[in-house]
């Protein structure tokens, strides 16, 4: 017992000298049973043998019993009993220590059997070369107190029994060459936690667990846990109340059993509708509030229902849903109000907006300059009003589903170009650099097209770049349009003054702006961003925002895309006008009326006659041409816009008189050139006057 005693001072001591420079092996109140019992083990072995090779006859007896002395037993048998004794009562504190003492135990009763029996020529020298390599484990403090005891006792035997110094160098490279080996291998041990042993940390982990289980059964929305295979794997009470399922009746089934969703006419939802299945196909969340929960009493609620998987090899599902139909009733009437109150006040702001109108015009109202300032204010303000009616009532259209949908094909970068072109000015009056990235292009761009409804399509794009050009101070602004075999993709991007991060998941909800110094001062409802959020859903479609603050926003639009034999299959067919037919008949003069301004001032204007060659026809296949005729005049005179004068009274060779009688000129009047030339003309009584 001493040795033991000797360690654990050693220890004690070492590590009071190097602090925290020791690395010692933790052990659990579990490790440090099987220790002991370990210890008991080999005190159990090591009188077994002795009383096997005493007191068994001799005909049965092991030979390598005899070896082992009388000394060596009682320490071995005091070592049992002393394991047995940490067995039945295992310390609770300072587990470290009761540890090492049980270590030193064990390498008494190996090294007094070795010691005793022959050192080097001992049949149990392979016993110590055992024990001595997991000293290192304990750390440098129990080696170093194992090797002094190790060098003392070959010092002390060496000098007793005269042994020769190759003999002593031997037996002390014996003893200590497993010491060194177990350093090596026990130098750097992982540590196990810094909190204590394993015991503790469990407590931990079921006091999370226990605090997880108490959220998750107190929260009003109904919860679900659904493993790879598609069973419900947990269930908490809110699920159990909404769809009016027991838990014991739940568990292990189809979700399918369970979450029964049908869609608002009471049909089932497809694979591409259910937002349970779909994450469990893509391994991705998805949502969904359109849809109905049947429940066990065949009732059938509206509930907003996100899945999400758990970690990233499609390990399950979290299905979280909730009853939404008080609240979508309530959004209703809300709707139903602005509706009305938005329709109802459009009429008076559209008549104020009229008659300032008419104040605002010269040939109405005579003003002074002071006067015409405030009316226009109060114009632009009226018309704002009027706007923001308009967007109250799209919004409550589309959200109670009155909102029209007449999609038809559309070419997207013709359709995108034409919105440019007339916002185009806006941004060069601000002086920004507007690029429409299509038309600036060196190659030929690919012709996209869809499928969608073109008033929806022009408020969201419209919207769009009118933002661009409102955000950016200075800079430029680039539209662009891209897409693949499935999607079409239209950027608007800026360099204007961005949106801040904390703001961006709001952007797209209903009268949301963004409120700081840079936005203060430009208008807005906060209606624009959601209403074209909506009409693109009414699309099918996408639009998010990618945005640095202070660095600029590009806004992305995707729409499905239609492929190009579709589409062409799809577009209005447009019939192709006939050739005119071939004559040889001299030019016949046209009375045309010019398109002047009705303030222009034209001498004789209705007298104005214009002459106009026959048009060329297009020979059809196998045509024989005629024989040779007078040509007709190289270059037809056209209607200009400015005062033509009055032609001579005597017309050249050889253009006939005019077929009709001069009307008073009308300003919208034009001449279509390919109109045909043989058509008479209507008589003086059929004209408008």
């Amino acid at each position: 017992m001493w040795v033991s005693f000797l360690l654990v001072s050693v220890y004690n001591t070492s590590m009071k000298w190097a602090g925290d420079i020791s690395q010692v092996g933790e052990l659990s109140r579990f490790w440090l049973r099987r220790l002991c019992e370990a210890a008991l083990f080999v005190g159990l072995v090591i009188v077994l043998l002795y009383a096997w090779a005493r007191f068994i006859p001799t005909g049965y007896r092991l030979p390598i019993g005899e070896a082992i002395t009388d000394l060596a037993a009682a320490i071995s048998a005091l070592v049992s009993l002393a394991a047995l004794i940490l067995c039945l009562w295992l310390p609770r504190r300072a587990i470290t220590a009761a540890s090492i003492a049980v270590y030193g135990l064990i390498i008494l009763a190996v090294g007094s059997l070795v010691a005793t029996s022959g050192f080097l020529a001992s049949p149990f020298a392979a016993a110590w070369l055992s024990a001595a390599v997991f000293a290192g484990f304990f750390g440098w403090p129990v080696v170093l107190g194992i090797s002094l005891l190790v060098v003392t006792a070959i010092t002390t035997a060496a000098i007793t029994q005269h042994a020769s110094l190759i003999a002593t160098i031997g037996a002390l490279f014996f003893g200590l060459a497993p010491l060194a080996l177990g350093f090596i291998i026990w130098r750097h041990q992982p540590r196990v936690s810094k909190l204590g042993d394993i015991s503790e940390l469990r407590t931990k982990l079921s006091t999370a667990e226990g605090t997880s289980d108490i959220v998750i059964n107190t929260i009003d929305d109904g919860v679900l846990a659904i493993s790879r295979e598609g069973n419900i794997e947990l269930i908490n009470p809110s699920a159990q109340r909404i769809i009016g399922w027991n838990q014991g009746d739940a568990l292990g089934l189809k979700w399918q059993s369970v979450i029964q969703l049908v869609t608002a006419d009471g049909k089932d939802v497809t694979v591409t509708e259910n937002p349970v299945m779909q994450s469990l196909i893509n391994n991705r969340p998805a949502h969904s509030d359109k849809l109905l929960l049947r429940t066990a009493s065949d009732k059938q609620i509206l509930v907003s229902i996100v899945a999400s998987p758990v970690g990233k090899d499609n390990e399950g599902i979290i299905v979280v849903f909730r009853d939404i139909t008080k609240e979508k009733a309530e959004e209703r009437q809300q709707a139903e109000f602005i509706s009305t109150a938005s329709h109802e006040m459009r009429t008076p702001v559209a008549s104020i907006e009229g008659y300032l109108g008419l104040a605002l015009n010269p040939a109405t109202a005579h003003i002074d300059d002071k006067a015409r300032d405030f009316i226009t204010k109060a114009h632009a303000s009226a018309q704002h009003l009027g706007r923001l009616f308009q967007d109250l009532l799209d919004i409550s259209r589309a959200e109670d589903g009155r909102l029209k949908n007449e999609p038809q094909i559309i070419n997207i970068t013709t359709f995108v170009g034409e919105i440019f072109e007339g916002l185009a000015p806006r941004a060069a009056e601000k002086g920004l650099v507007c690029t429409f990235r299509p038309d600036a292009a060196a190659t030929v761009q690919p012709a996209y097209y869809a499928n969608v409804d073109a008033d929806h399509l022009r408020e969201v794009v419209s919207n769009l770049i009118e933002n661009a050009i409102k955000y950016t101070p200075d800079g430029e602004v680039v539209i662009d349009i891209t897409g693949d075999d499935k999607t079409i993709t239209i950027s608007v991007q800026d360099s204007g003054i961005g949106i801040p991060a904390e703001d961006v998941p709001h952007l797209f909800q209903k009268f949301y702006r963004v409120d700081n110094s840079d936005t203060r001062e430009i208008g807005g409802t906060g209606l624009g961003l959601y209403l074209s959020r909506r009409l693109t859903e009414a699309m099918s479609g996408r639009l998010f925002v990618i945005s640095e603050y202070r660095k600029g926003s590009t806004f992305f639009l995707e729409i499905p895309r239609t492929r190009t034999d579709e589409a062409m299959r799809q577009l209005p067919t447009i019939p192709t006008p006939a050739a005119p037919p071939l004559t040889t008949e001299p030019p016949v003069a046209v009375a045309v009326q010019p398109t002047v301004p009705i303030n222009a001032t034209q001498p004789d204007a209705a007298n104005t006659v214009l002459t106009k060659p026959a048009a060329p026809a297009v020979p059809p296949p196998n045509f024989s041409p005629l024989p040779p005729m007078p040509a007709p005049p190289t270059e037809p005179t056209t209607p200009t816009p400015t005062p033509a004068p009055a032609m001579p009274s005597t017309p050249p060779d050889p253009a006939p008189e005019p077929l009709a009688t001069p009307t008073p000129p009308e300003p919208t009047a034009t001449l279509t050139p390919s109109a045909p030339l043989a058509t008479p003309e209507p008589d003086a009584a059929q004209q408008k006057p």
